[in-house]
C-alpha cells in the first residue's frame, strides 16, 4: 500500500504538501510486476506512472518488430506523453526486473495538476523533452524488413507482395528495370530468371521463394509447439482471431491454423465504417493486426501459411500439409469464403496482371491516373471504390442490378455519391478482357439496350459475392449445397444429429466441433457478427470440454 513517504520520495510530487500527498496515496494504484509483465501496453489509456523500485523497458514494436527505446529507472516517471496530447500510449513499459510502479488515473493526475501548478510545469517540460525524442524517432529513414525485386505484372511478384502486406512486413519494391535498383540492391542485381529476388534485413538473398520458406525466414510461425491443444481454429480471419483471443484468455491451449495471413477477406477491406467502437472507420488489416496481437499477447499460437489436409472425426487429429499432426480436443471451423470467379473467356490469362479478386490496399498506388473498374454493388465493392477514388482518375462499379440500395448500405451510397471520380453503370456487365501481357481493356455489355462498348481499364477488381470451400471436410461434417456448415438446429432439422443432448448453437453435426463466421450457414454476414459467434464458440468449447471431462 502507498504511504506519503513513498510518494514524497519521488521528484515529481517532493514540493506537495501531506495533504495533496495523502489524496495521492489513496487514490492510486500501488502495481508489483514481475519481471516480464507491462505496466501498460502500446495504445493503453493515458495515465501516469511512477517507478518506485525495479527497473522499466520501453519498448514499441517498428514493423512488427520490438525495439527498445529506453529505460525508465526509480523515481522517474512515464506517461507524460499521453497526458499532454490526450493520446494513447505511443509505446509499451515492460518490467524489465521485479518492480513497483504507482499508476495514477489521468482524472487524479488533471485535478492534482490544476491545484498543484509546480506539478504541471515539470510535466509539460518532461513530455516536451520525450516528445522531441519521439520526433527524433519519426524522422529517422524506415528500413524495410524485405527489398523485393519483380515484374509488376508477374503473379508470382504480386503473391509475395501482397503476403508480405497482409503479413504487416513492410516492403521496398522495384522492378528489375527501376533506374534505382542499382544503387539500392548490394552486388549483382538478380537476372530476370532470379525475379522475384528478394533481400531480407539480415542480408539473406532469396529467389522465387514459397510463402512458407519466407514466412520462417521472417520469424513468422509454421509450426506448432505442441502436439495437442484445448481448442485448434482453422481460419485467421476476425472469428478466428475473435476465439483465439477468448481462448488463450481463458486458459485453452490454443492454436490457429491460417492458409495465408491472418484477417481473412475483411483483411484486405480498405476500410470498415460501421465496427463498433471506431467513429472514424477502420481498415481491414489495422483491425487484424490488433487482433493478432491481442491473441498472440494473450497466448494464442497463430500458424500461418499452413492448411489442414484432413481431419480424423473419431481421434481429432488433424493433419496439416507438410505432414504434421496435431491433436485437438474441441475445433472451430472459421474458415471464411472466398471470392466467386467469373467465367468470362480470357480473364484468367490476366489473373494477377490487372484482374483481380477482392481488392488489396497495395495494388492502389499503381492505380494512380488509370481508370479502373469494379464488378459488384455489395459493401466490399463500395469500401474499395471508395479506397481506389483516391488514387485512380476514375473509378467505375459494373453493377448487374438495377439499383444499388438494393445490395449496398446507405453510408457508401451517399459517400460514393459525394465522389467526382465514381461512377455507377447499373444494368451492365463486364464481358470481354483484352491485352497483351496485361490487362488493357474490357469490354462492358449495357442490358438496358444490349449495346457493348470497349473501355481502357488499368485495372479491374471483382466483387461479386463468395463461397464457402468446405469440400475437403469429412462426410461427417454436415453442409449445405455451397458449402456452408450447418450448426445448431440446422443440424437437427436436417436429420444429421444423434447425440443424447441437444447440439450448441454453434456446433456442426459432429459433437466438439464448431463453426463461426462467414462459414457457417446463417442469413448474417458482418464483421462484427463473426467476433460475436467466435467469443461465443469458446463459451461453447469450454461446456463441451466440461461433459467430456464428466
Amino acid at each position: 500500500m502507498l504511504t506519503i513517504d513513498d510518494i514524497r520520495a519521488l521528484p515529481l510530487f517532493s514540493t506537495l504538501g501531506d495533504a495533496e500527498l495523502e489524496s495521492l496515496a489513496h487514490t492510486s494504484a500501488d502495481l508489483h510486476l514481475f519481471t516480464g509483465e507491462f505496466a501498460v501496453h502500446e495504445g493503453g489509456e493515458r495515465a501516469l506512472y511512477a517507478v518506485l523500485a525495479g527497473k522499466m523497458e520501453v519498448v514499441k514494436l517498428f514493423d512488427g518488430v520490438e525495439r527498445t527505446l529506453g529505460w525508465r529507472l526509480p523515481g522517474t516517471i512515464f506517461g507524460e506523453v499521453p497526458l499532454a496530447l490526450s493520446s494513447p500510449f505511443p509505446g509499451a513499459y515492460r518490467a524489465a526486473e521485479p518492480s513497483r510502479v504507482m499508476r495514477v488515473d489521468a482524472q487524479h493526475y488533471y485535478a492534482l495538476a490544476a491545484s498543484s501548478p509546480e506539478v504541471a510545469e515539470k510535466m509539460g517540460a518532461l513530455a516536451r523533452e520525450r516528445i522531441g525524442g519521439l520526433q527524433g524517432l519519426s524522422a529517422e529513414p524506415p528500413k524495410p524488413r524485405v527489398t523485393l525485386v519483380g515484374a509488376r505484372w508477374d503473379p508470382a511478384c504480386t503473391g509475395l507482395r501482397q503476403f508480405l502486406e497482409r503479413n504487416q512486413i513492410s516492403c521496398d519494391w522495384m522492378a528489375p528495370d527501376a533506374p534505382e535498383l542499382q544503387g539500392r540492391w548490394p552486388g549483382n542485381c538478380p537476372s530476370e530468371h532470379e525475379c522475384p529476388a528478394l533481400r531480407l534485413a539480415d542480408g539473406t538473398l532469396l529467389n522465387r521463394p514459397a510463402t512458407r520458406e519466407l514466412a520462417e525466414r521472417l520469424g513468422l510461425q509454421t509450426k506448432p509447439h505442441l502436439a495437442e491443444y484445448d481448442a485448434m481454429i482453422i481460419g485467421g480471419g476476425p472469428a478466428g482471431l475473435a476465439a483465439a483471443v477468448y481462448g488463450a484468455s481463458e486458459g485453452l491451449r490454443t492454436v490457429v491454423v491460417e492458409r495465408e495471413a491472418p484477417g481473412g477477406q475483411a483483411g484486405t477491406s480498405s476500410r470498415i465504417e460501421n465496427y463498433l467502437g471506431f467513429p472514424n472507420g477502420v481498415s481491414g488489416d489495422e483491425l487484424a493486426n490488433r487482433a493478432l496481437l491481442q491473441a498472440k499477447r494473450l497466448g494464442a499460437e497463430i500458424l500461418v501459411t499452413r492448411s489442414v489436409a484432413r481431419i480424423e472425426v473419431e481421434s481429432r487429429h488433424v493433419h496439416l500439409d507438410g505432414d504434421d499432426v496435431i491433436r485437438a480436443r474441441a475445433l472451430i471451423l472459421a474458415t471464411g469464403v472466398t471470392w466467386r470467379r467469373l467465367a468470362i473467356e480470357g480473364f484468367d490469362r490476366f489473373i494477377g496482371k490487372g484482374i483481380y479478386y477482392g481488392a488489396s490496399r497495395s495494388e492502389a498506388g499503381a492505380t494512380h491516373g488509370l481508370d479502373v473498374y469494379l464488378i459488384g454493388g455489395g459493401n466490399s465493392a463500395g469500401q474499395a471504390a471508395l479506397y481506389f477514388a483516391s488514387h485512380a482518375r476514375l473509378v467505375t462499379l459494373v453493377i448487374r442490378g438495377d439499383a444499388l440500395e438494393k445490395s449496398m448500405s446507405r453510408y457508401l451510397i451517399e459517400q460514393l455519391a459525394r465522389k467526382s471520380n465514381v461512377a455507377v453503370r447499373l444494368q451492365a456487365e463486364v464481358v470481354g478482357a483484352y491485352g497483351s501481357t496485361h490487362l488493357t481493356a474490357i469490354d462492358v455489355v449495357d442490358n438496358a439496350n444490349a449495346t457493348v462498348s470497349r473501355h481502357d481499364c488499368g485495372g479491374l477488381f471483382v466483387f461479386i459475392g463468395a463461397d464457402a470451400e468446405t469440400g475437403w471436410l469429412p462426410d461427417e461434417i454436415a453442409s449445405n449445397g455451397r458449402g456452408y456448415v450447418l450448426t445448431g438446429d440446422d443440424v437437427v432439422k436436417a436429420g444429421r444429429w444423434s447425440h443424447t443432448r441437444d447440439p450448441y448453437l454453434l456446433e456442426s453435426s459432429v459433437p466438439g466441433i464448431f463453426a463461426c463466421g462467414d462459414v457457417r450457414l446463417s442469413p448474417v454476414k458482418r464483421v462484427a457478427s463473426a467476433v460475436g459467434e467466435g467469443s461465443m464458440a469458446i463459451a461453447f468449447v469450454h461446456k463441451y470440454l466440461q461433459e467430456t471431462r464428466q
